[in-house]
């Protein structure tokens, strides 16, 4: 049990952790940041009394920690060869790379998303909400702030590779948060690929996202949903709720009309206009395979929601 002093502690710190990342110029100081929210979110993960939540807090630590030591790698690296601390002047090659791989690393995108899946499995869906949604503003932040110095190629091979685990992961699941776990390593694929384009994007692209996925578990929450088992028996007593999930996964996949198509238009007229068309073409290839798990969720609703 928590105490509500503890609570108050705890989530003050997880904001202020990430405000304070969000808002920082120097290295050290988004550094501190992202660690106080690392620490403040452990006891939320850890807080049902079973195994799967203690186990899911240390992959989570571990993680994390190793993230962060390779931040601070590679901010004191470039502090070492430019004498500055600033985070828009981290101009050594070496550095970007290490900073790149340790943000995507927080994040959790491919090739080191592995921690991912399994974190939101052995906690609740409201802790599976907040890792999947506010812990991805600060490193996604940093990223932006970035991601004039990343070298391209590096982004958008990431990017691919995490739309590519991210759908074909999905496919296999018939645990809800593990399914959601890829949803977000195939969001964030796209993310990290128009980064390196127009960081603008980027960030519209996470935003749209994170309102997405927020009413998603809200209502899994709501609805005691766990597993695709319980999509099937959920309509009888809450049928408005069902059906929004089947329309916000719809979404989620890219599906024109809905929200989620907005973006991915965009990230591929980009992907065009700068002449990479194979980029391009490769990127609508695996936004199809992720389509797969996003459609048999729907179909799973709609097709056992009565008339």
């Amino acid at each position: 049990y928590i105490t509500p002093t503890a609570i108050t502690i705890i989530t003050l710190s997880i904001i202020m952790g990430t405000i304070l990342t969000m808002s920082s110029s120097n290295w050290l100081m988004a550094w501190i940041g992202l660690e106080l929210n690392m620490l403040a979110i452990l006891p939320i993960i850890s807080k049902p009394k079973t195994t799967r939540a203690s186990e899911a807090t240390i992959k989570y630590f571990l993680t994390q920690a190793i993230a962060s030591a390779m931040m601070l790698l590679s901010s004191t690296t470039n502090a070492w060869q430019t004498g500055n601390w600033d985070i828009l002047e981290l101009k050594n090659k070496f550095s970007t790379t290490i900073m790149t791989l340790s943000l995507m690393m927080k994040m959790g995108a491919a090739p080191v998303h592995f921690w991912l899946p399994e974190v939101l499995q052995g906690t609740t869906l409201q802790t599976a909400l907040l890792i999947t949604t506010w812990q991805k503003l600060a490193p996604v932040t940093l990223m932006y702030m970035i991601s004039n110095n990343i070298q391209p190629a590096l982004l958008m091979s990431a990017g691919l590779l995490s739309m590519v685990v991210g759908g074909l992961g999905g496919i296999n699941q018939t645990q809800l948060r593990k399914t959601m776990a890829y949803s977000s390593i195939n969001n964030l694929g796209w993310t990290i690929m128009i980064m390196a384009l127009s960081p603008n994007l980027a960030i519209m692209n996470i935003t749209i996202y994170i309102i997405m996925t927020t009413p998603v578990f809200l209502m899994m929450k709501n609805t005691s949903m766990k597993t695709l088992q319980n999509l099937t028996t959920t309509w009888t007593t809450s049928t408005a709720m069902t059906l929004s999930i089947a329309l916000l996964m719809l979404s989620t996949s890219g599906l024109p009309p809905f929200t989620g198509f907005m973006p991915k238009m965009l990230a591929l007229n980009e992907l065009i206009t700068q002449k990479l068309t194979t980029l391009a073409t490769l990127a609508i290839m695996t936004s199809l395979i992720s389509l797969l798990f996003y459609l048999r969720i729907a179909y799973l609703i709609m097709m056992l929601t009565p008339p």
